[in-house]
């Protein structure tokens, strides 16, 4: 079996840490979440990072103590405080100086420096010159 060759290993190795990083802010990603009241605090969704629904609190009596319009304006008016602060969070966890990742020019250059040292270039079968 022929060898792969040192760039073809150092672009795999790569590939295989920006998946790793992608998993990373993915993960980052799913684990905020907002909860802000509405303006008399019975509504509270929960909204993540995405601005998704993902939950509403309404606190008991709150459909009796609101017409139908008030209680969208409640409602919306929670959901819109609950996506800002989402995203304010968003905002904030993926410009954290203490996660962003090394170069991936640095990291590349470490993969390659590492290989040639250990590894001869492959011929691929040609004729020795």
């Amino acid at each position: 079996m022929r060898d792969i060759h040192p760039d073809v290993r150092a672009a795999l190795g790569l590939a295989r840490e920006l998946r790793h990083r992608i998993a990373d802010v993915r993960e980052r990603a799913d684990e905020i979440v907002a909860r802000r009241p509405s303006p008399s605090g019975l509504v509270i969704p929960e909204v993540d990072a995405t601005g998704r629904l993902r939950d509403l609190y309404l606190a008991p009596g709150t459909c009796a103590r609101f017409d139908s319009r008030e209680l969208a304006a409640e409602i919306m008016a929670a959901i819109g405080e609950s996506t800002e602060d989402a995203r304010r969070q968003y905002t904030i966890a993926m410009n954290d100086p203490h996660n962003l990742p090394r170069p991936l020019s640095e990291v590349m250059r470490e993969r390659r420096a590492g290989n040639a040292s250990d590894q001869q270039v492959p011929n691929f079968g040609k004729a020795e010159q």
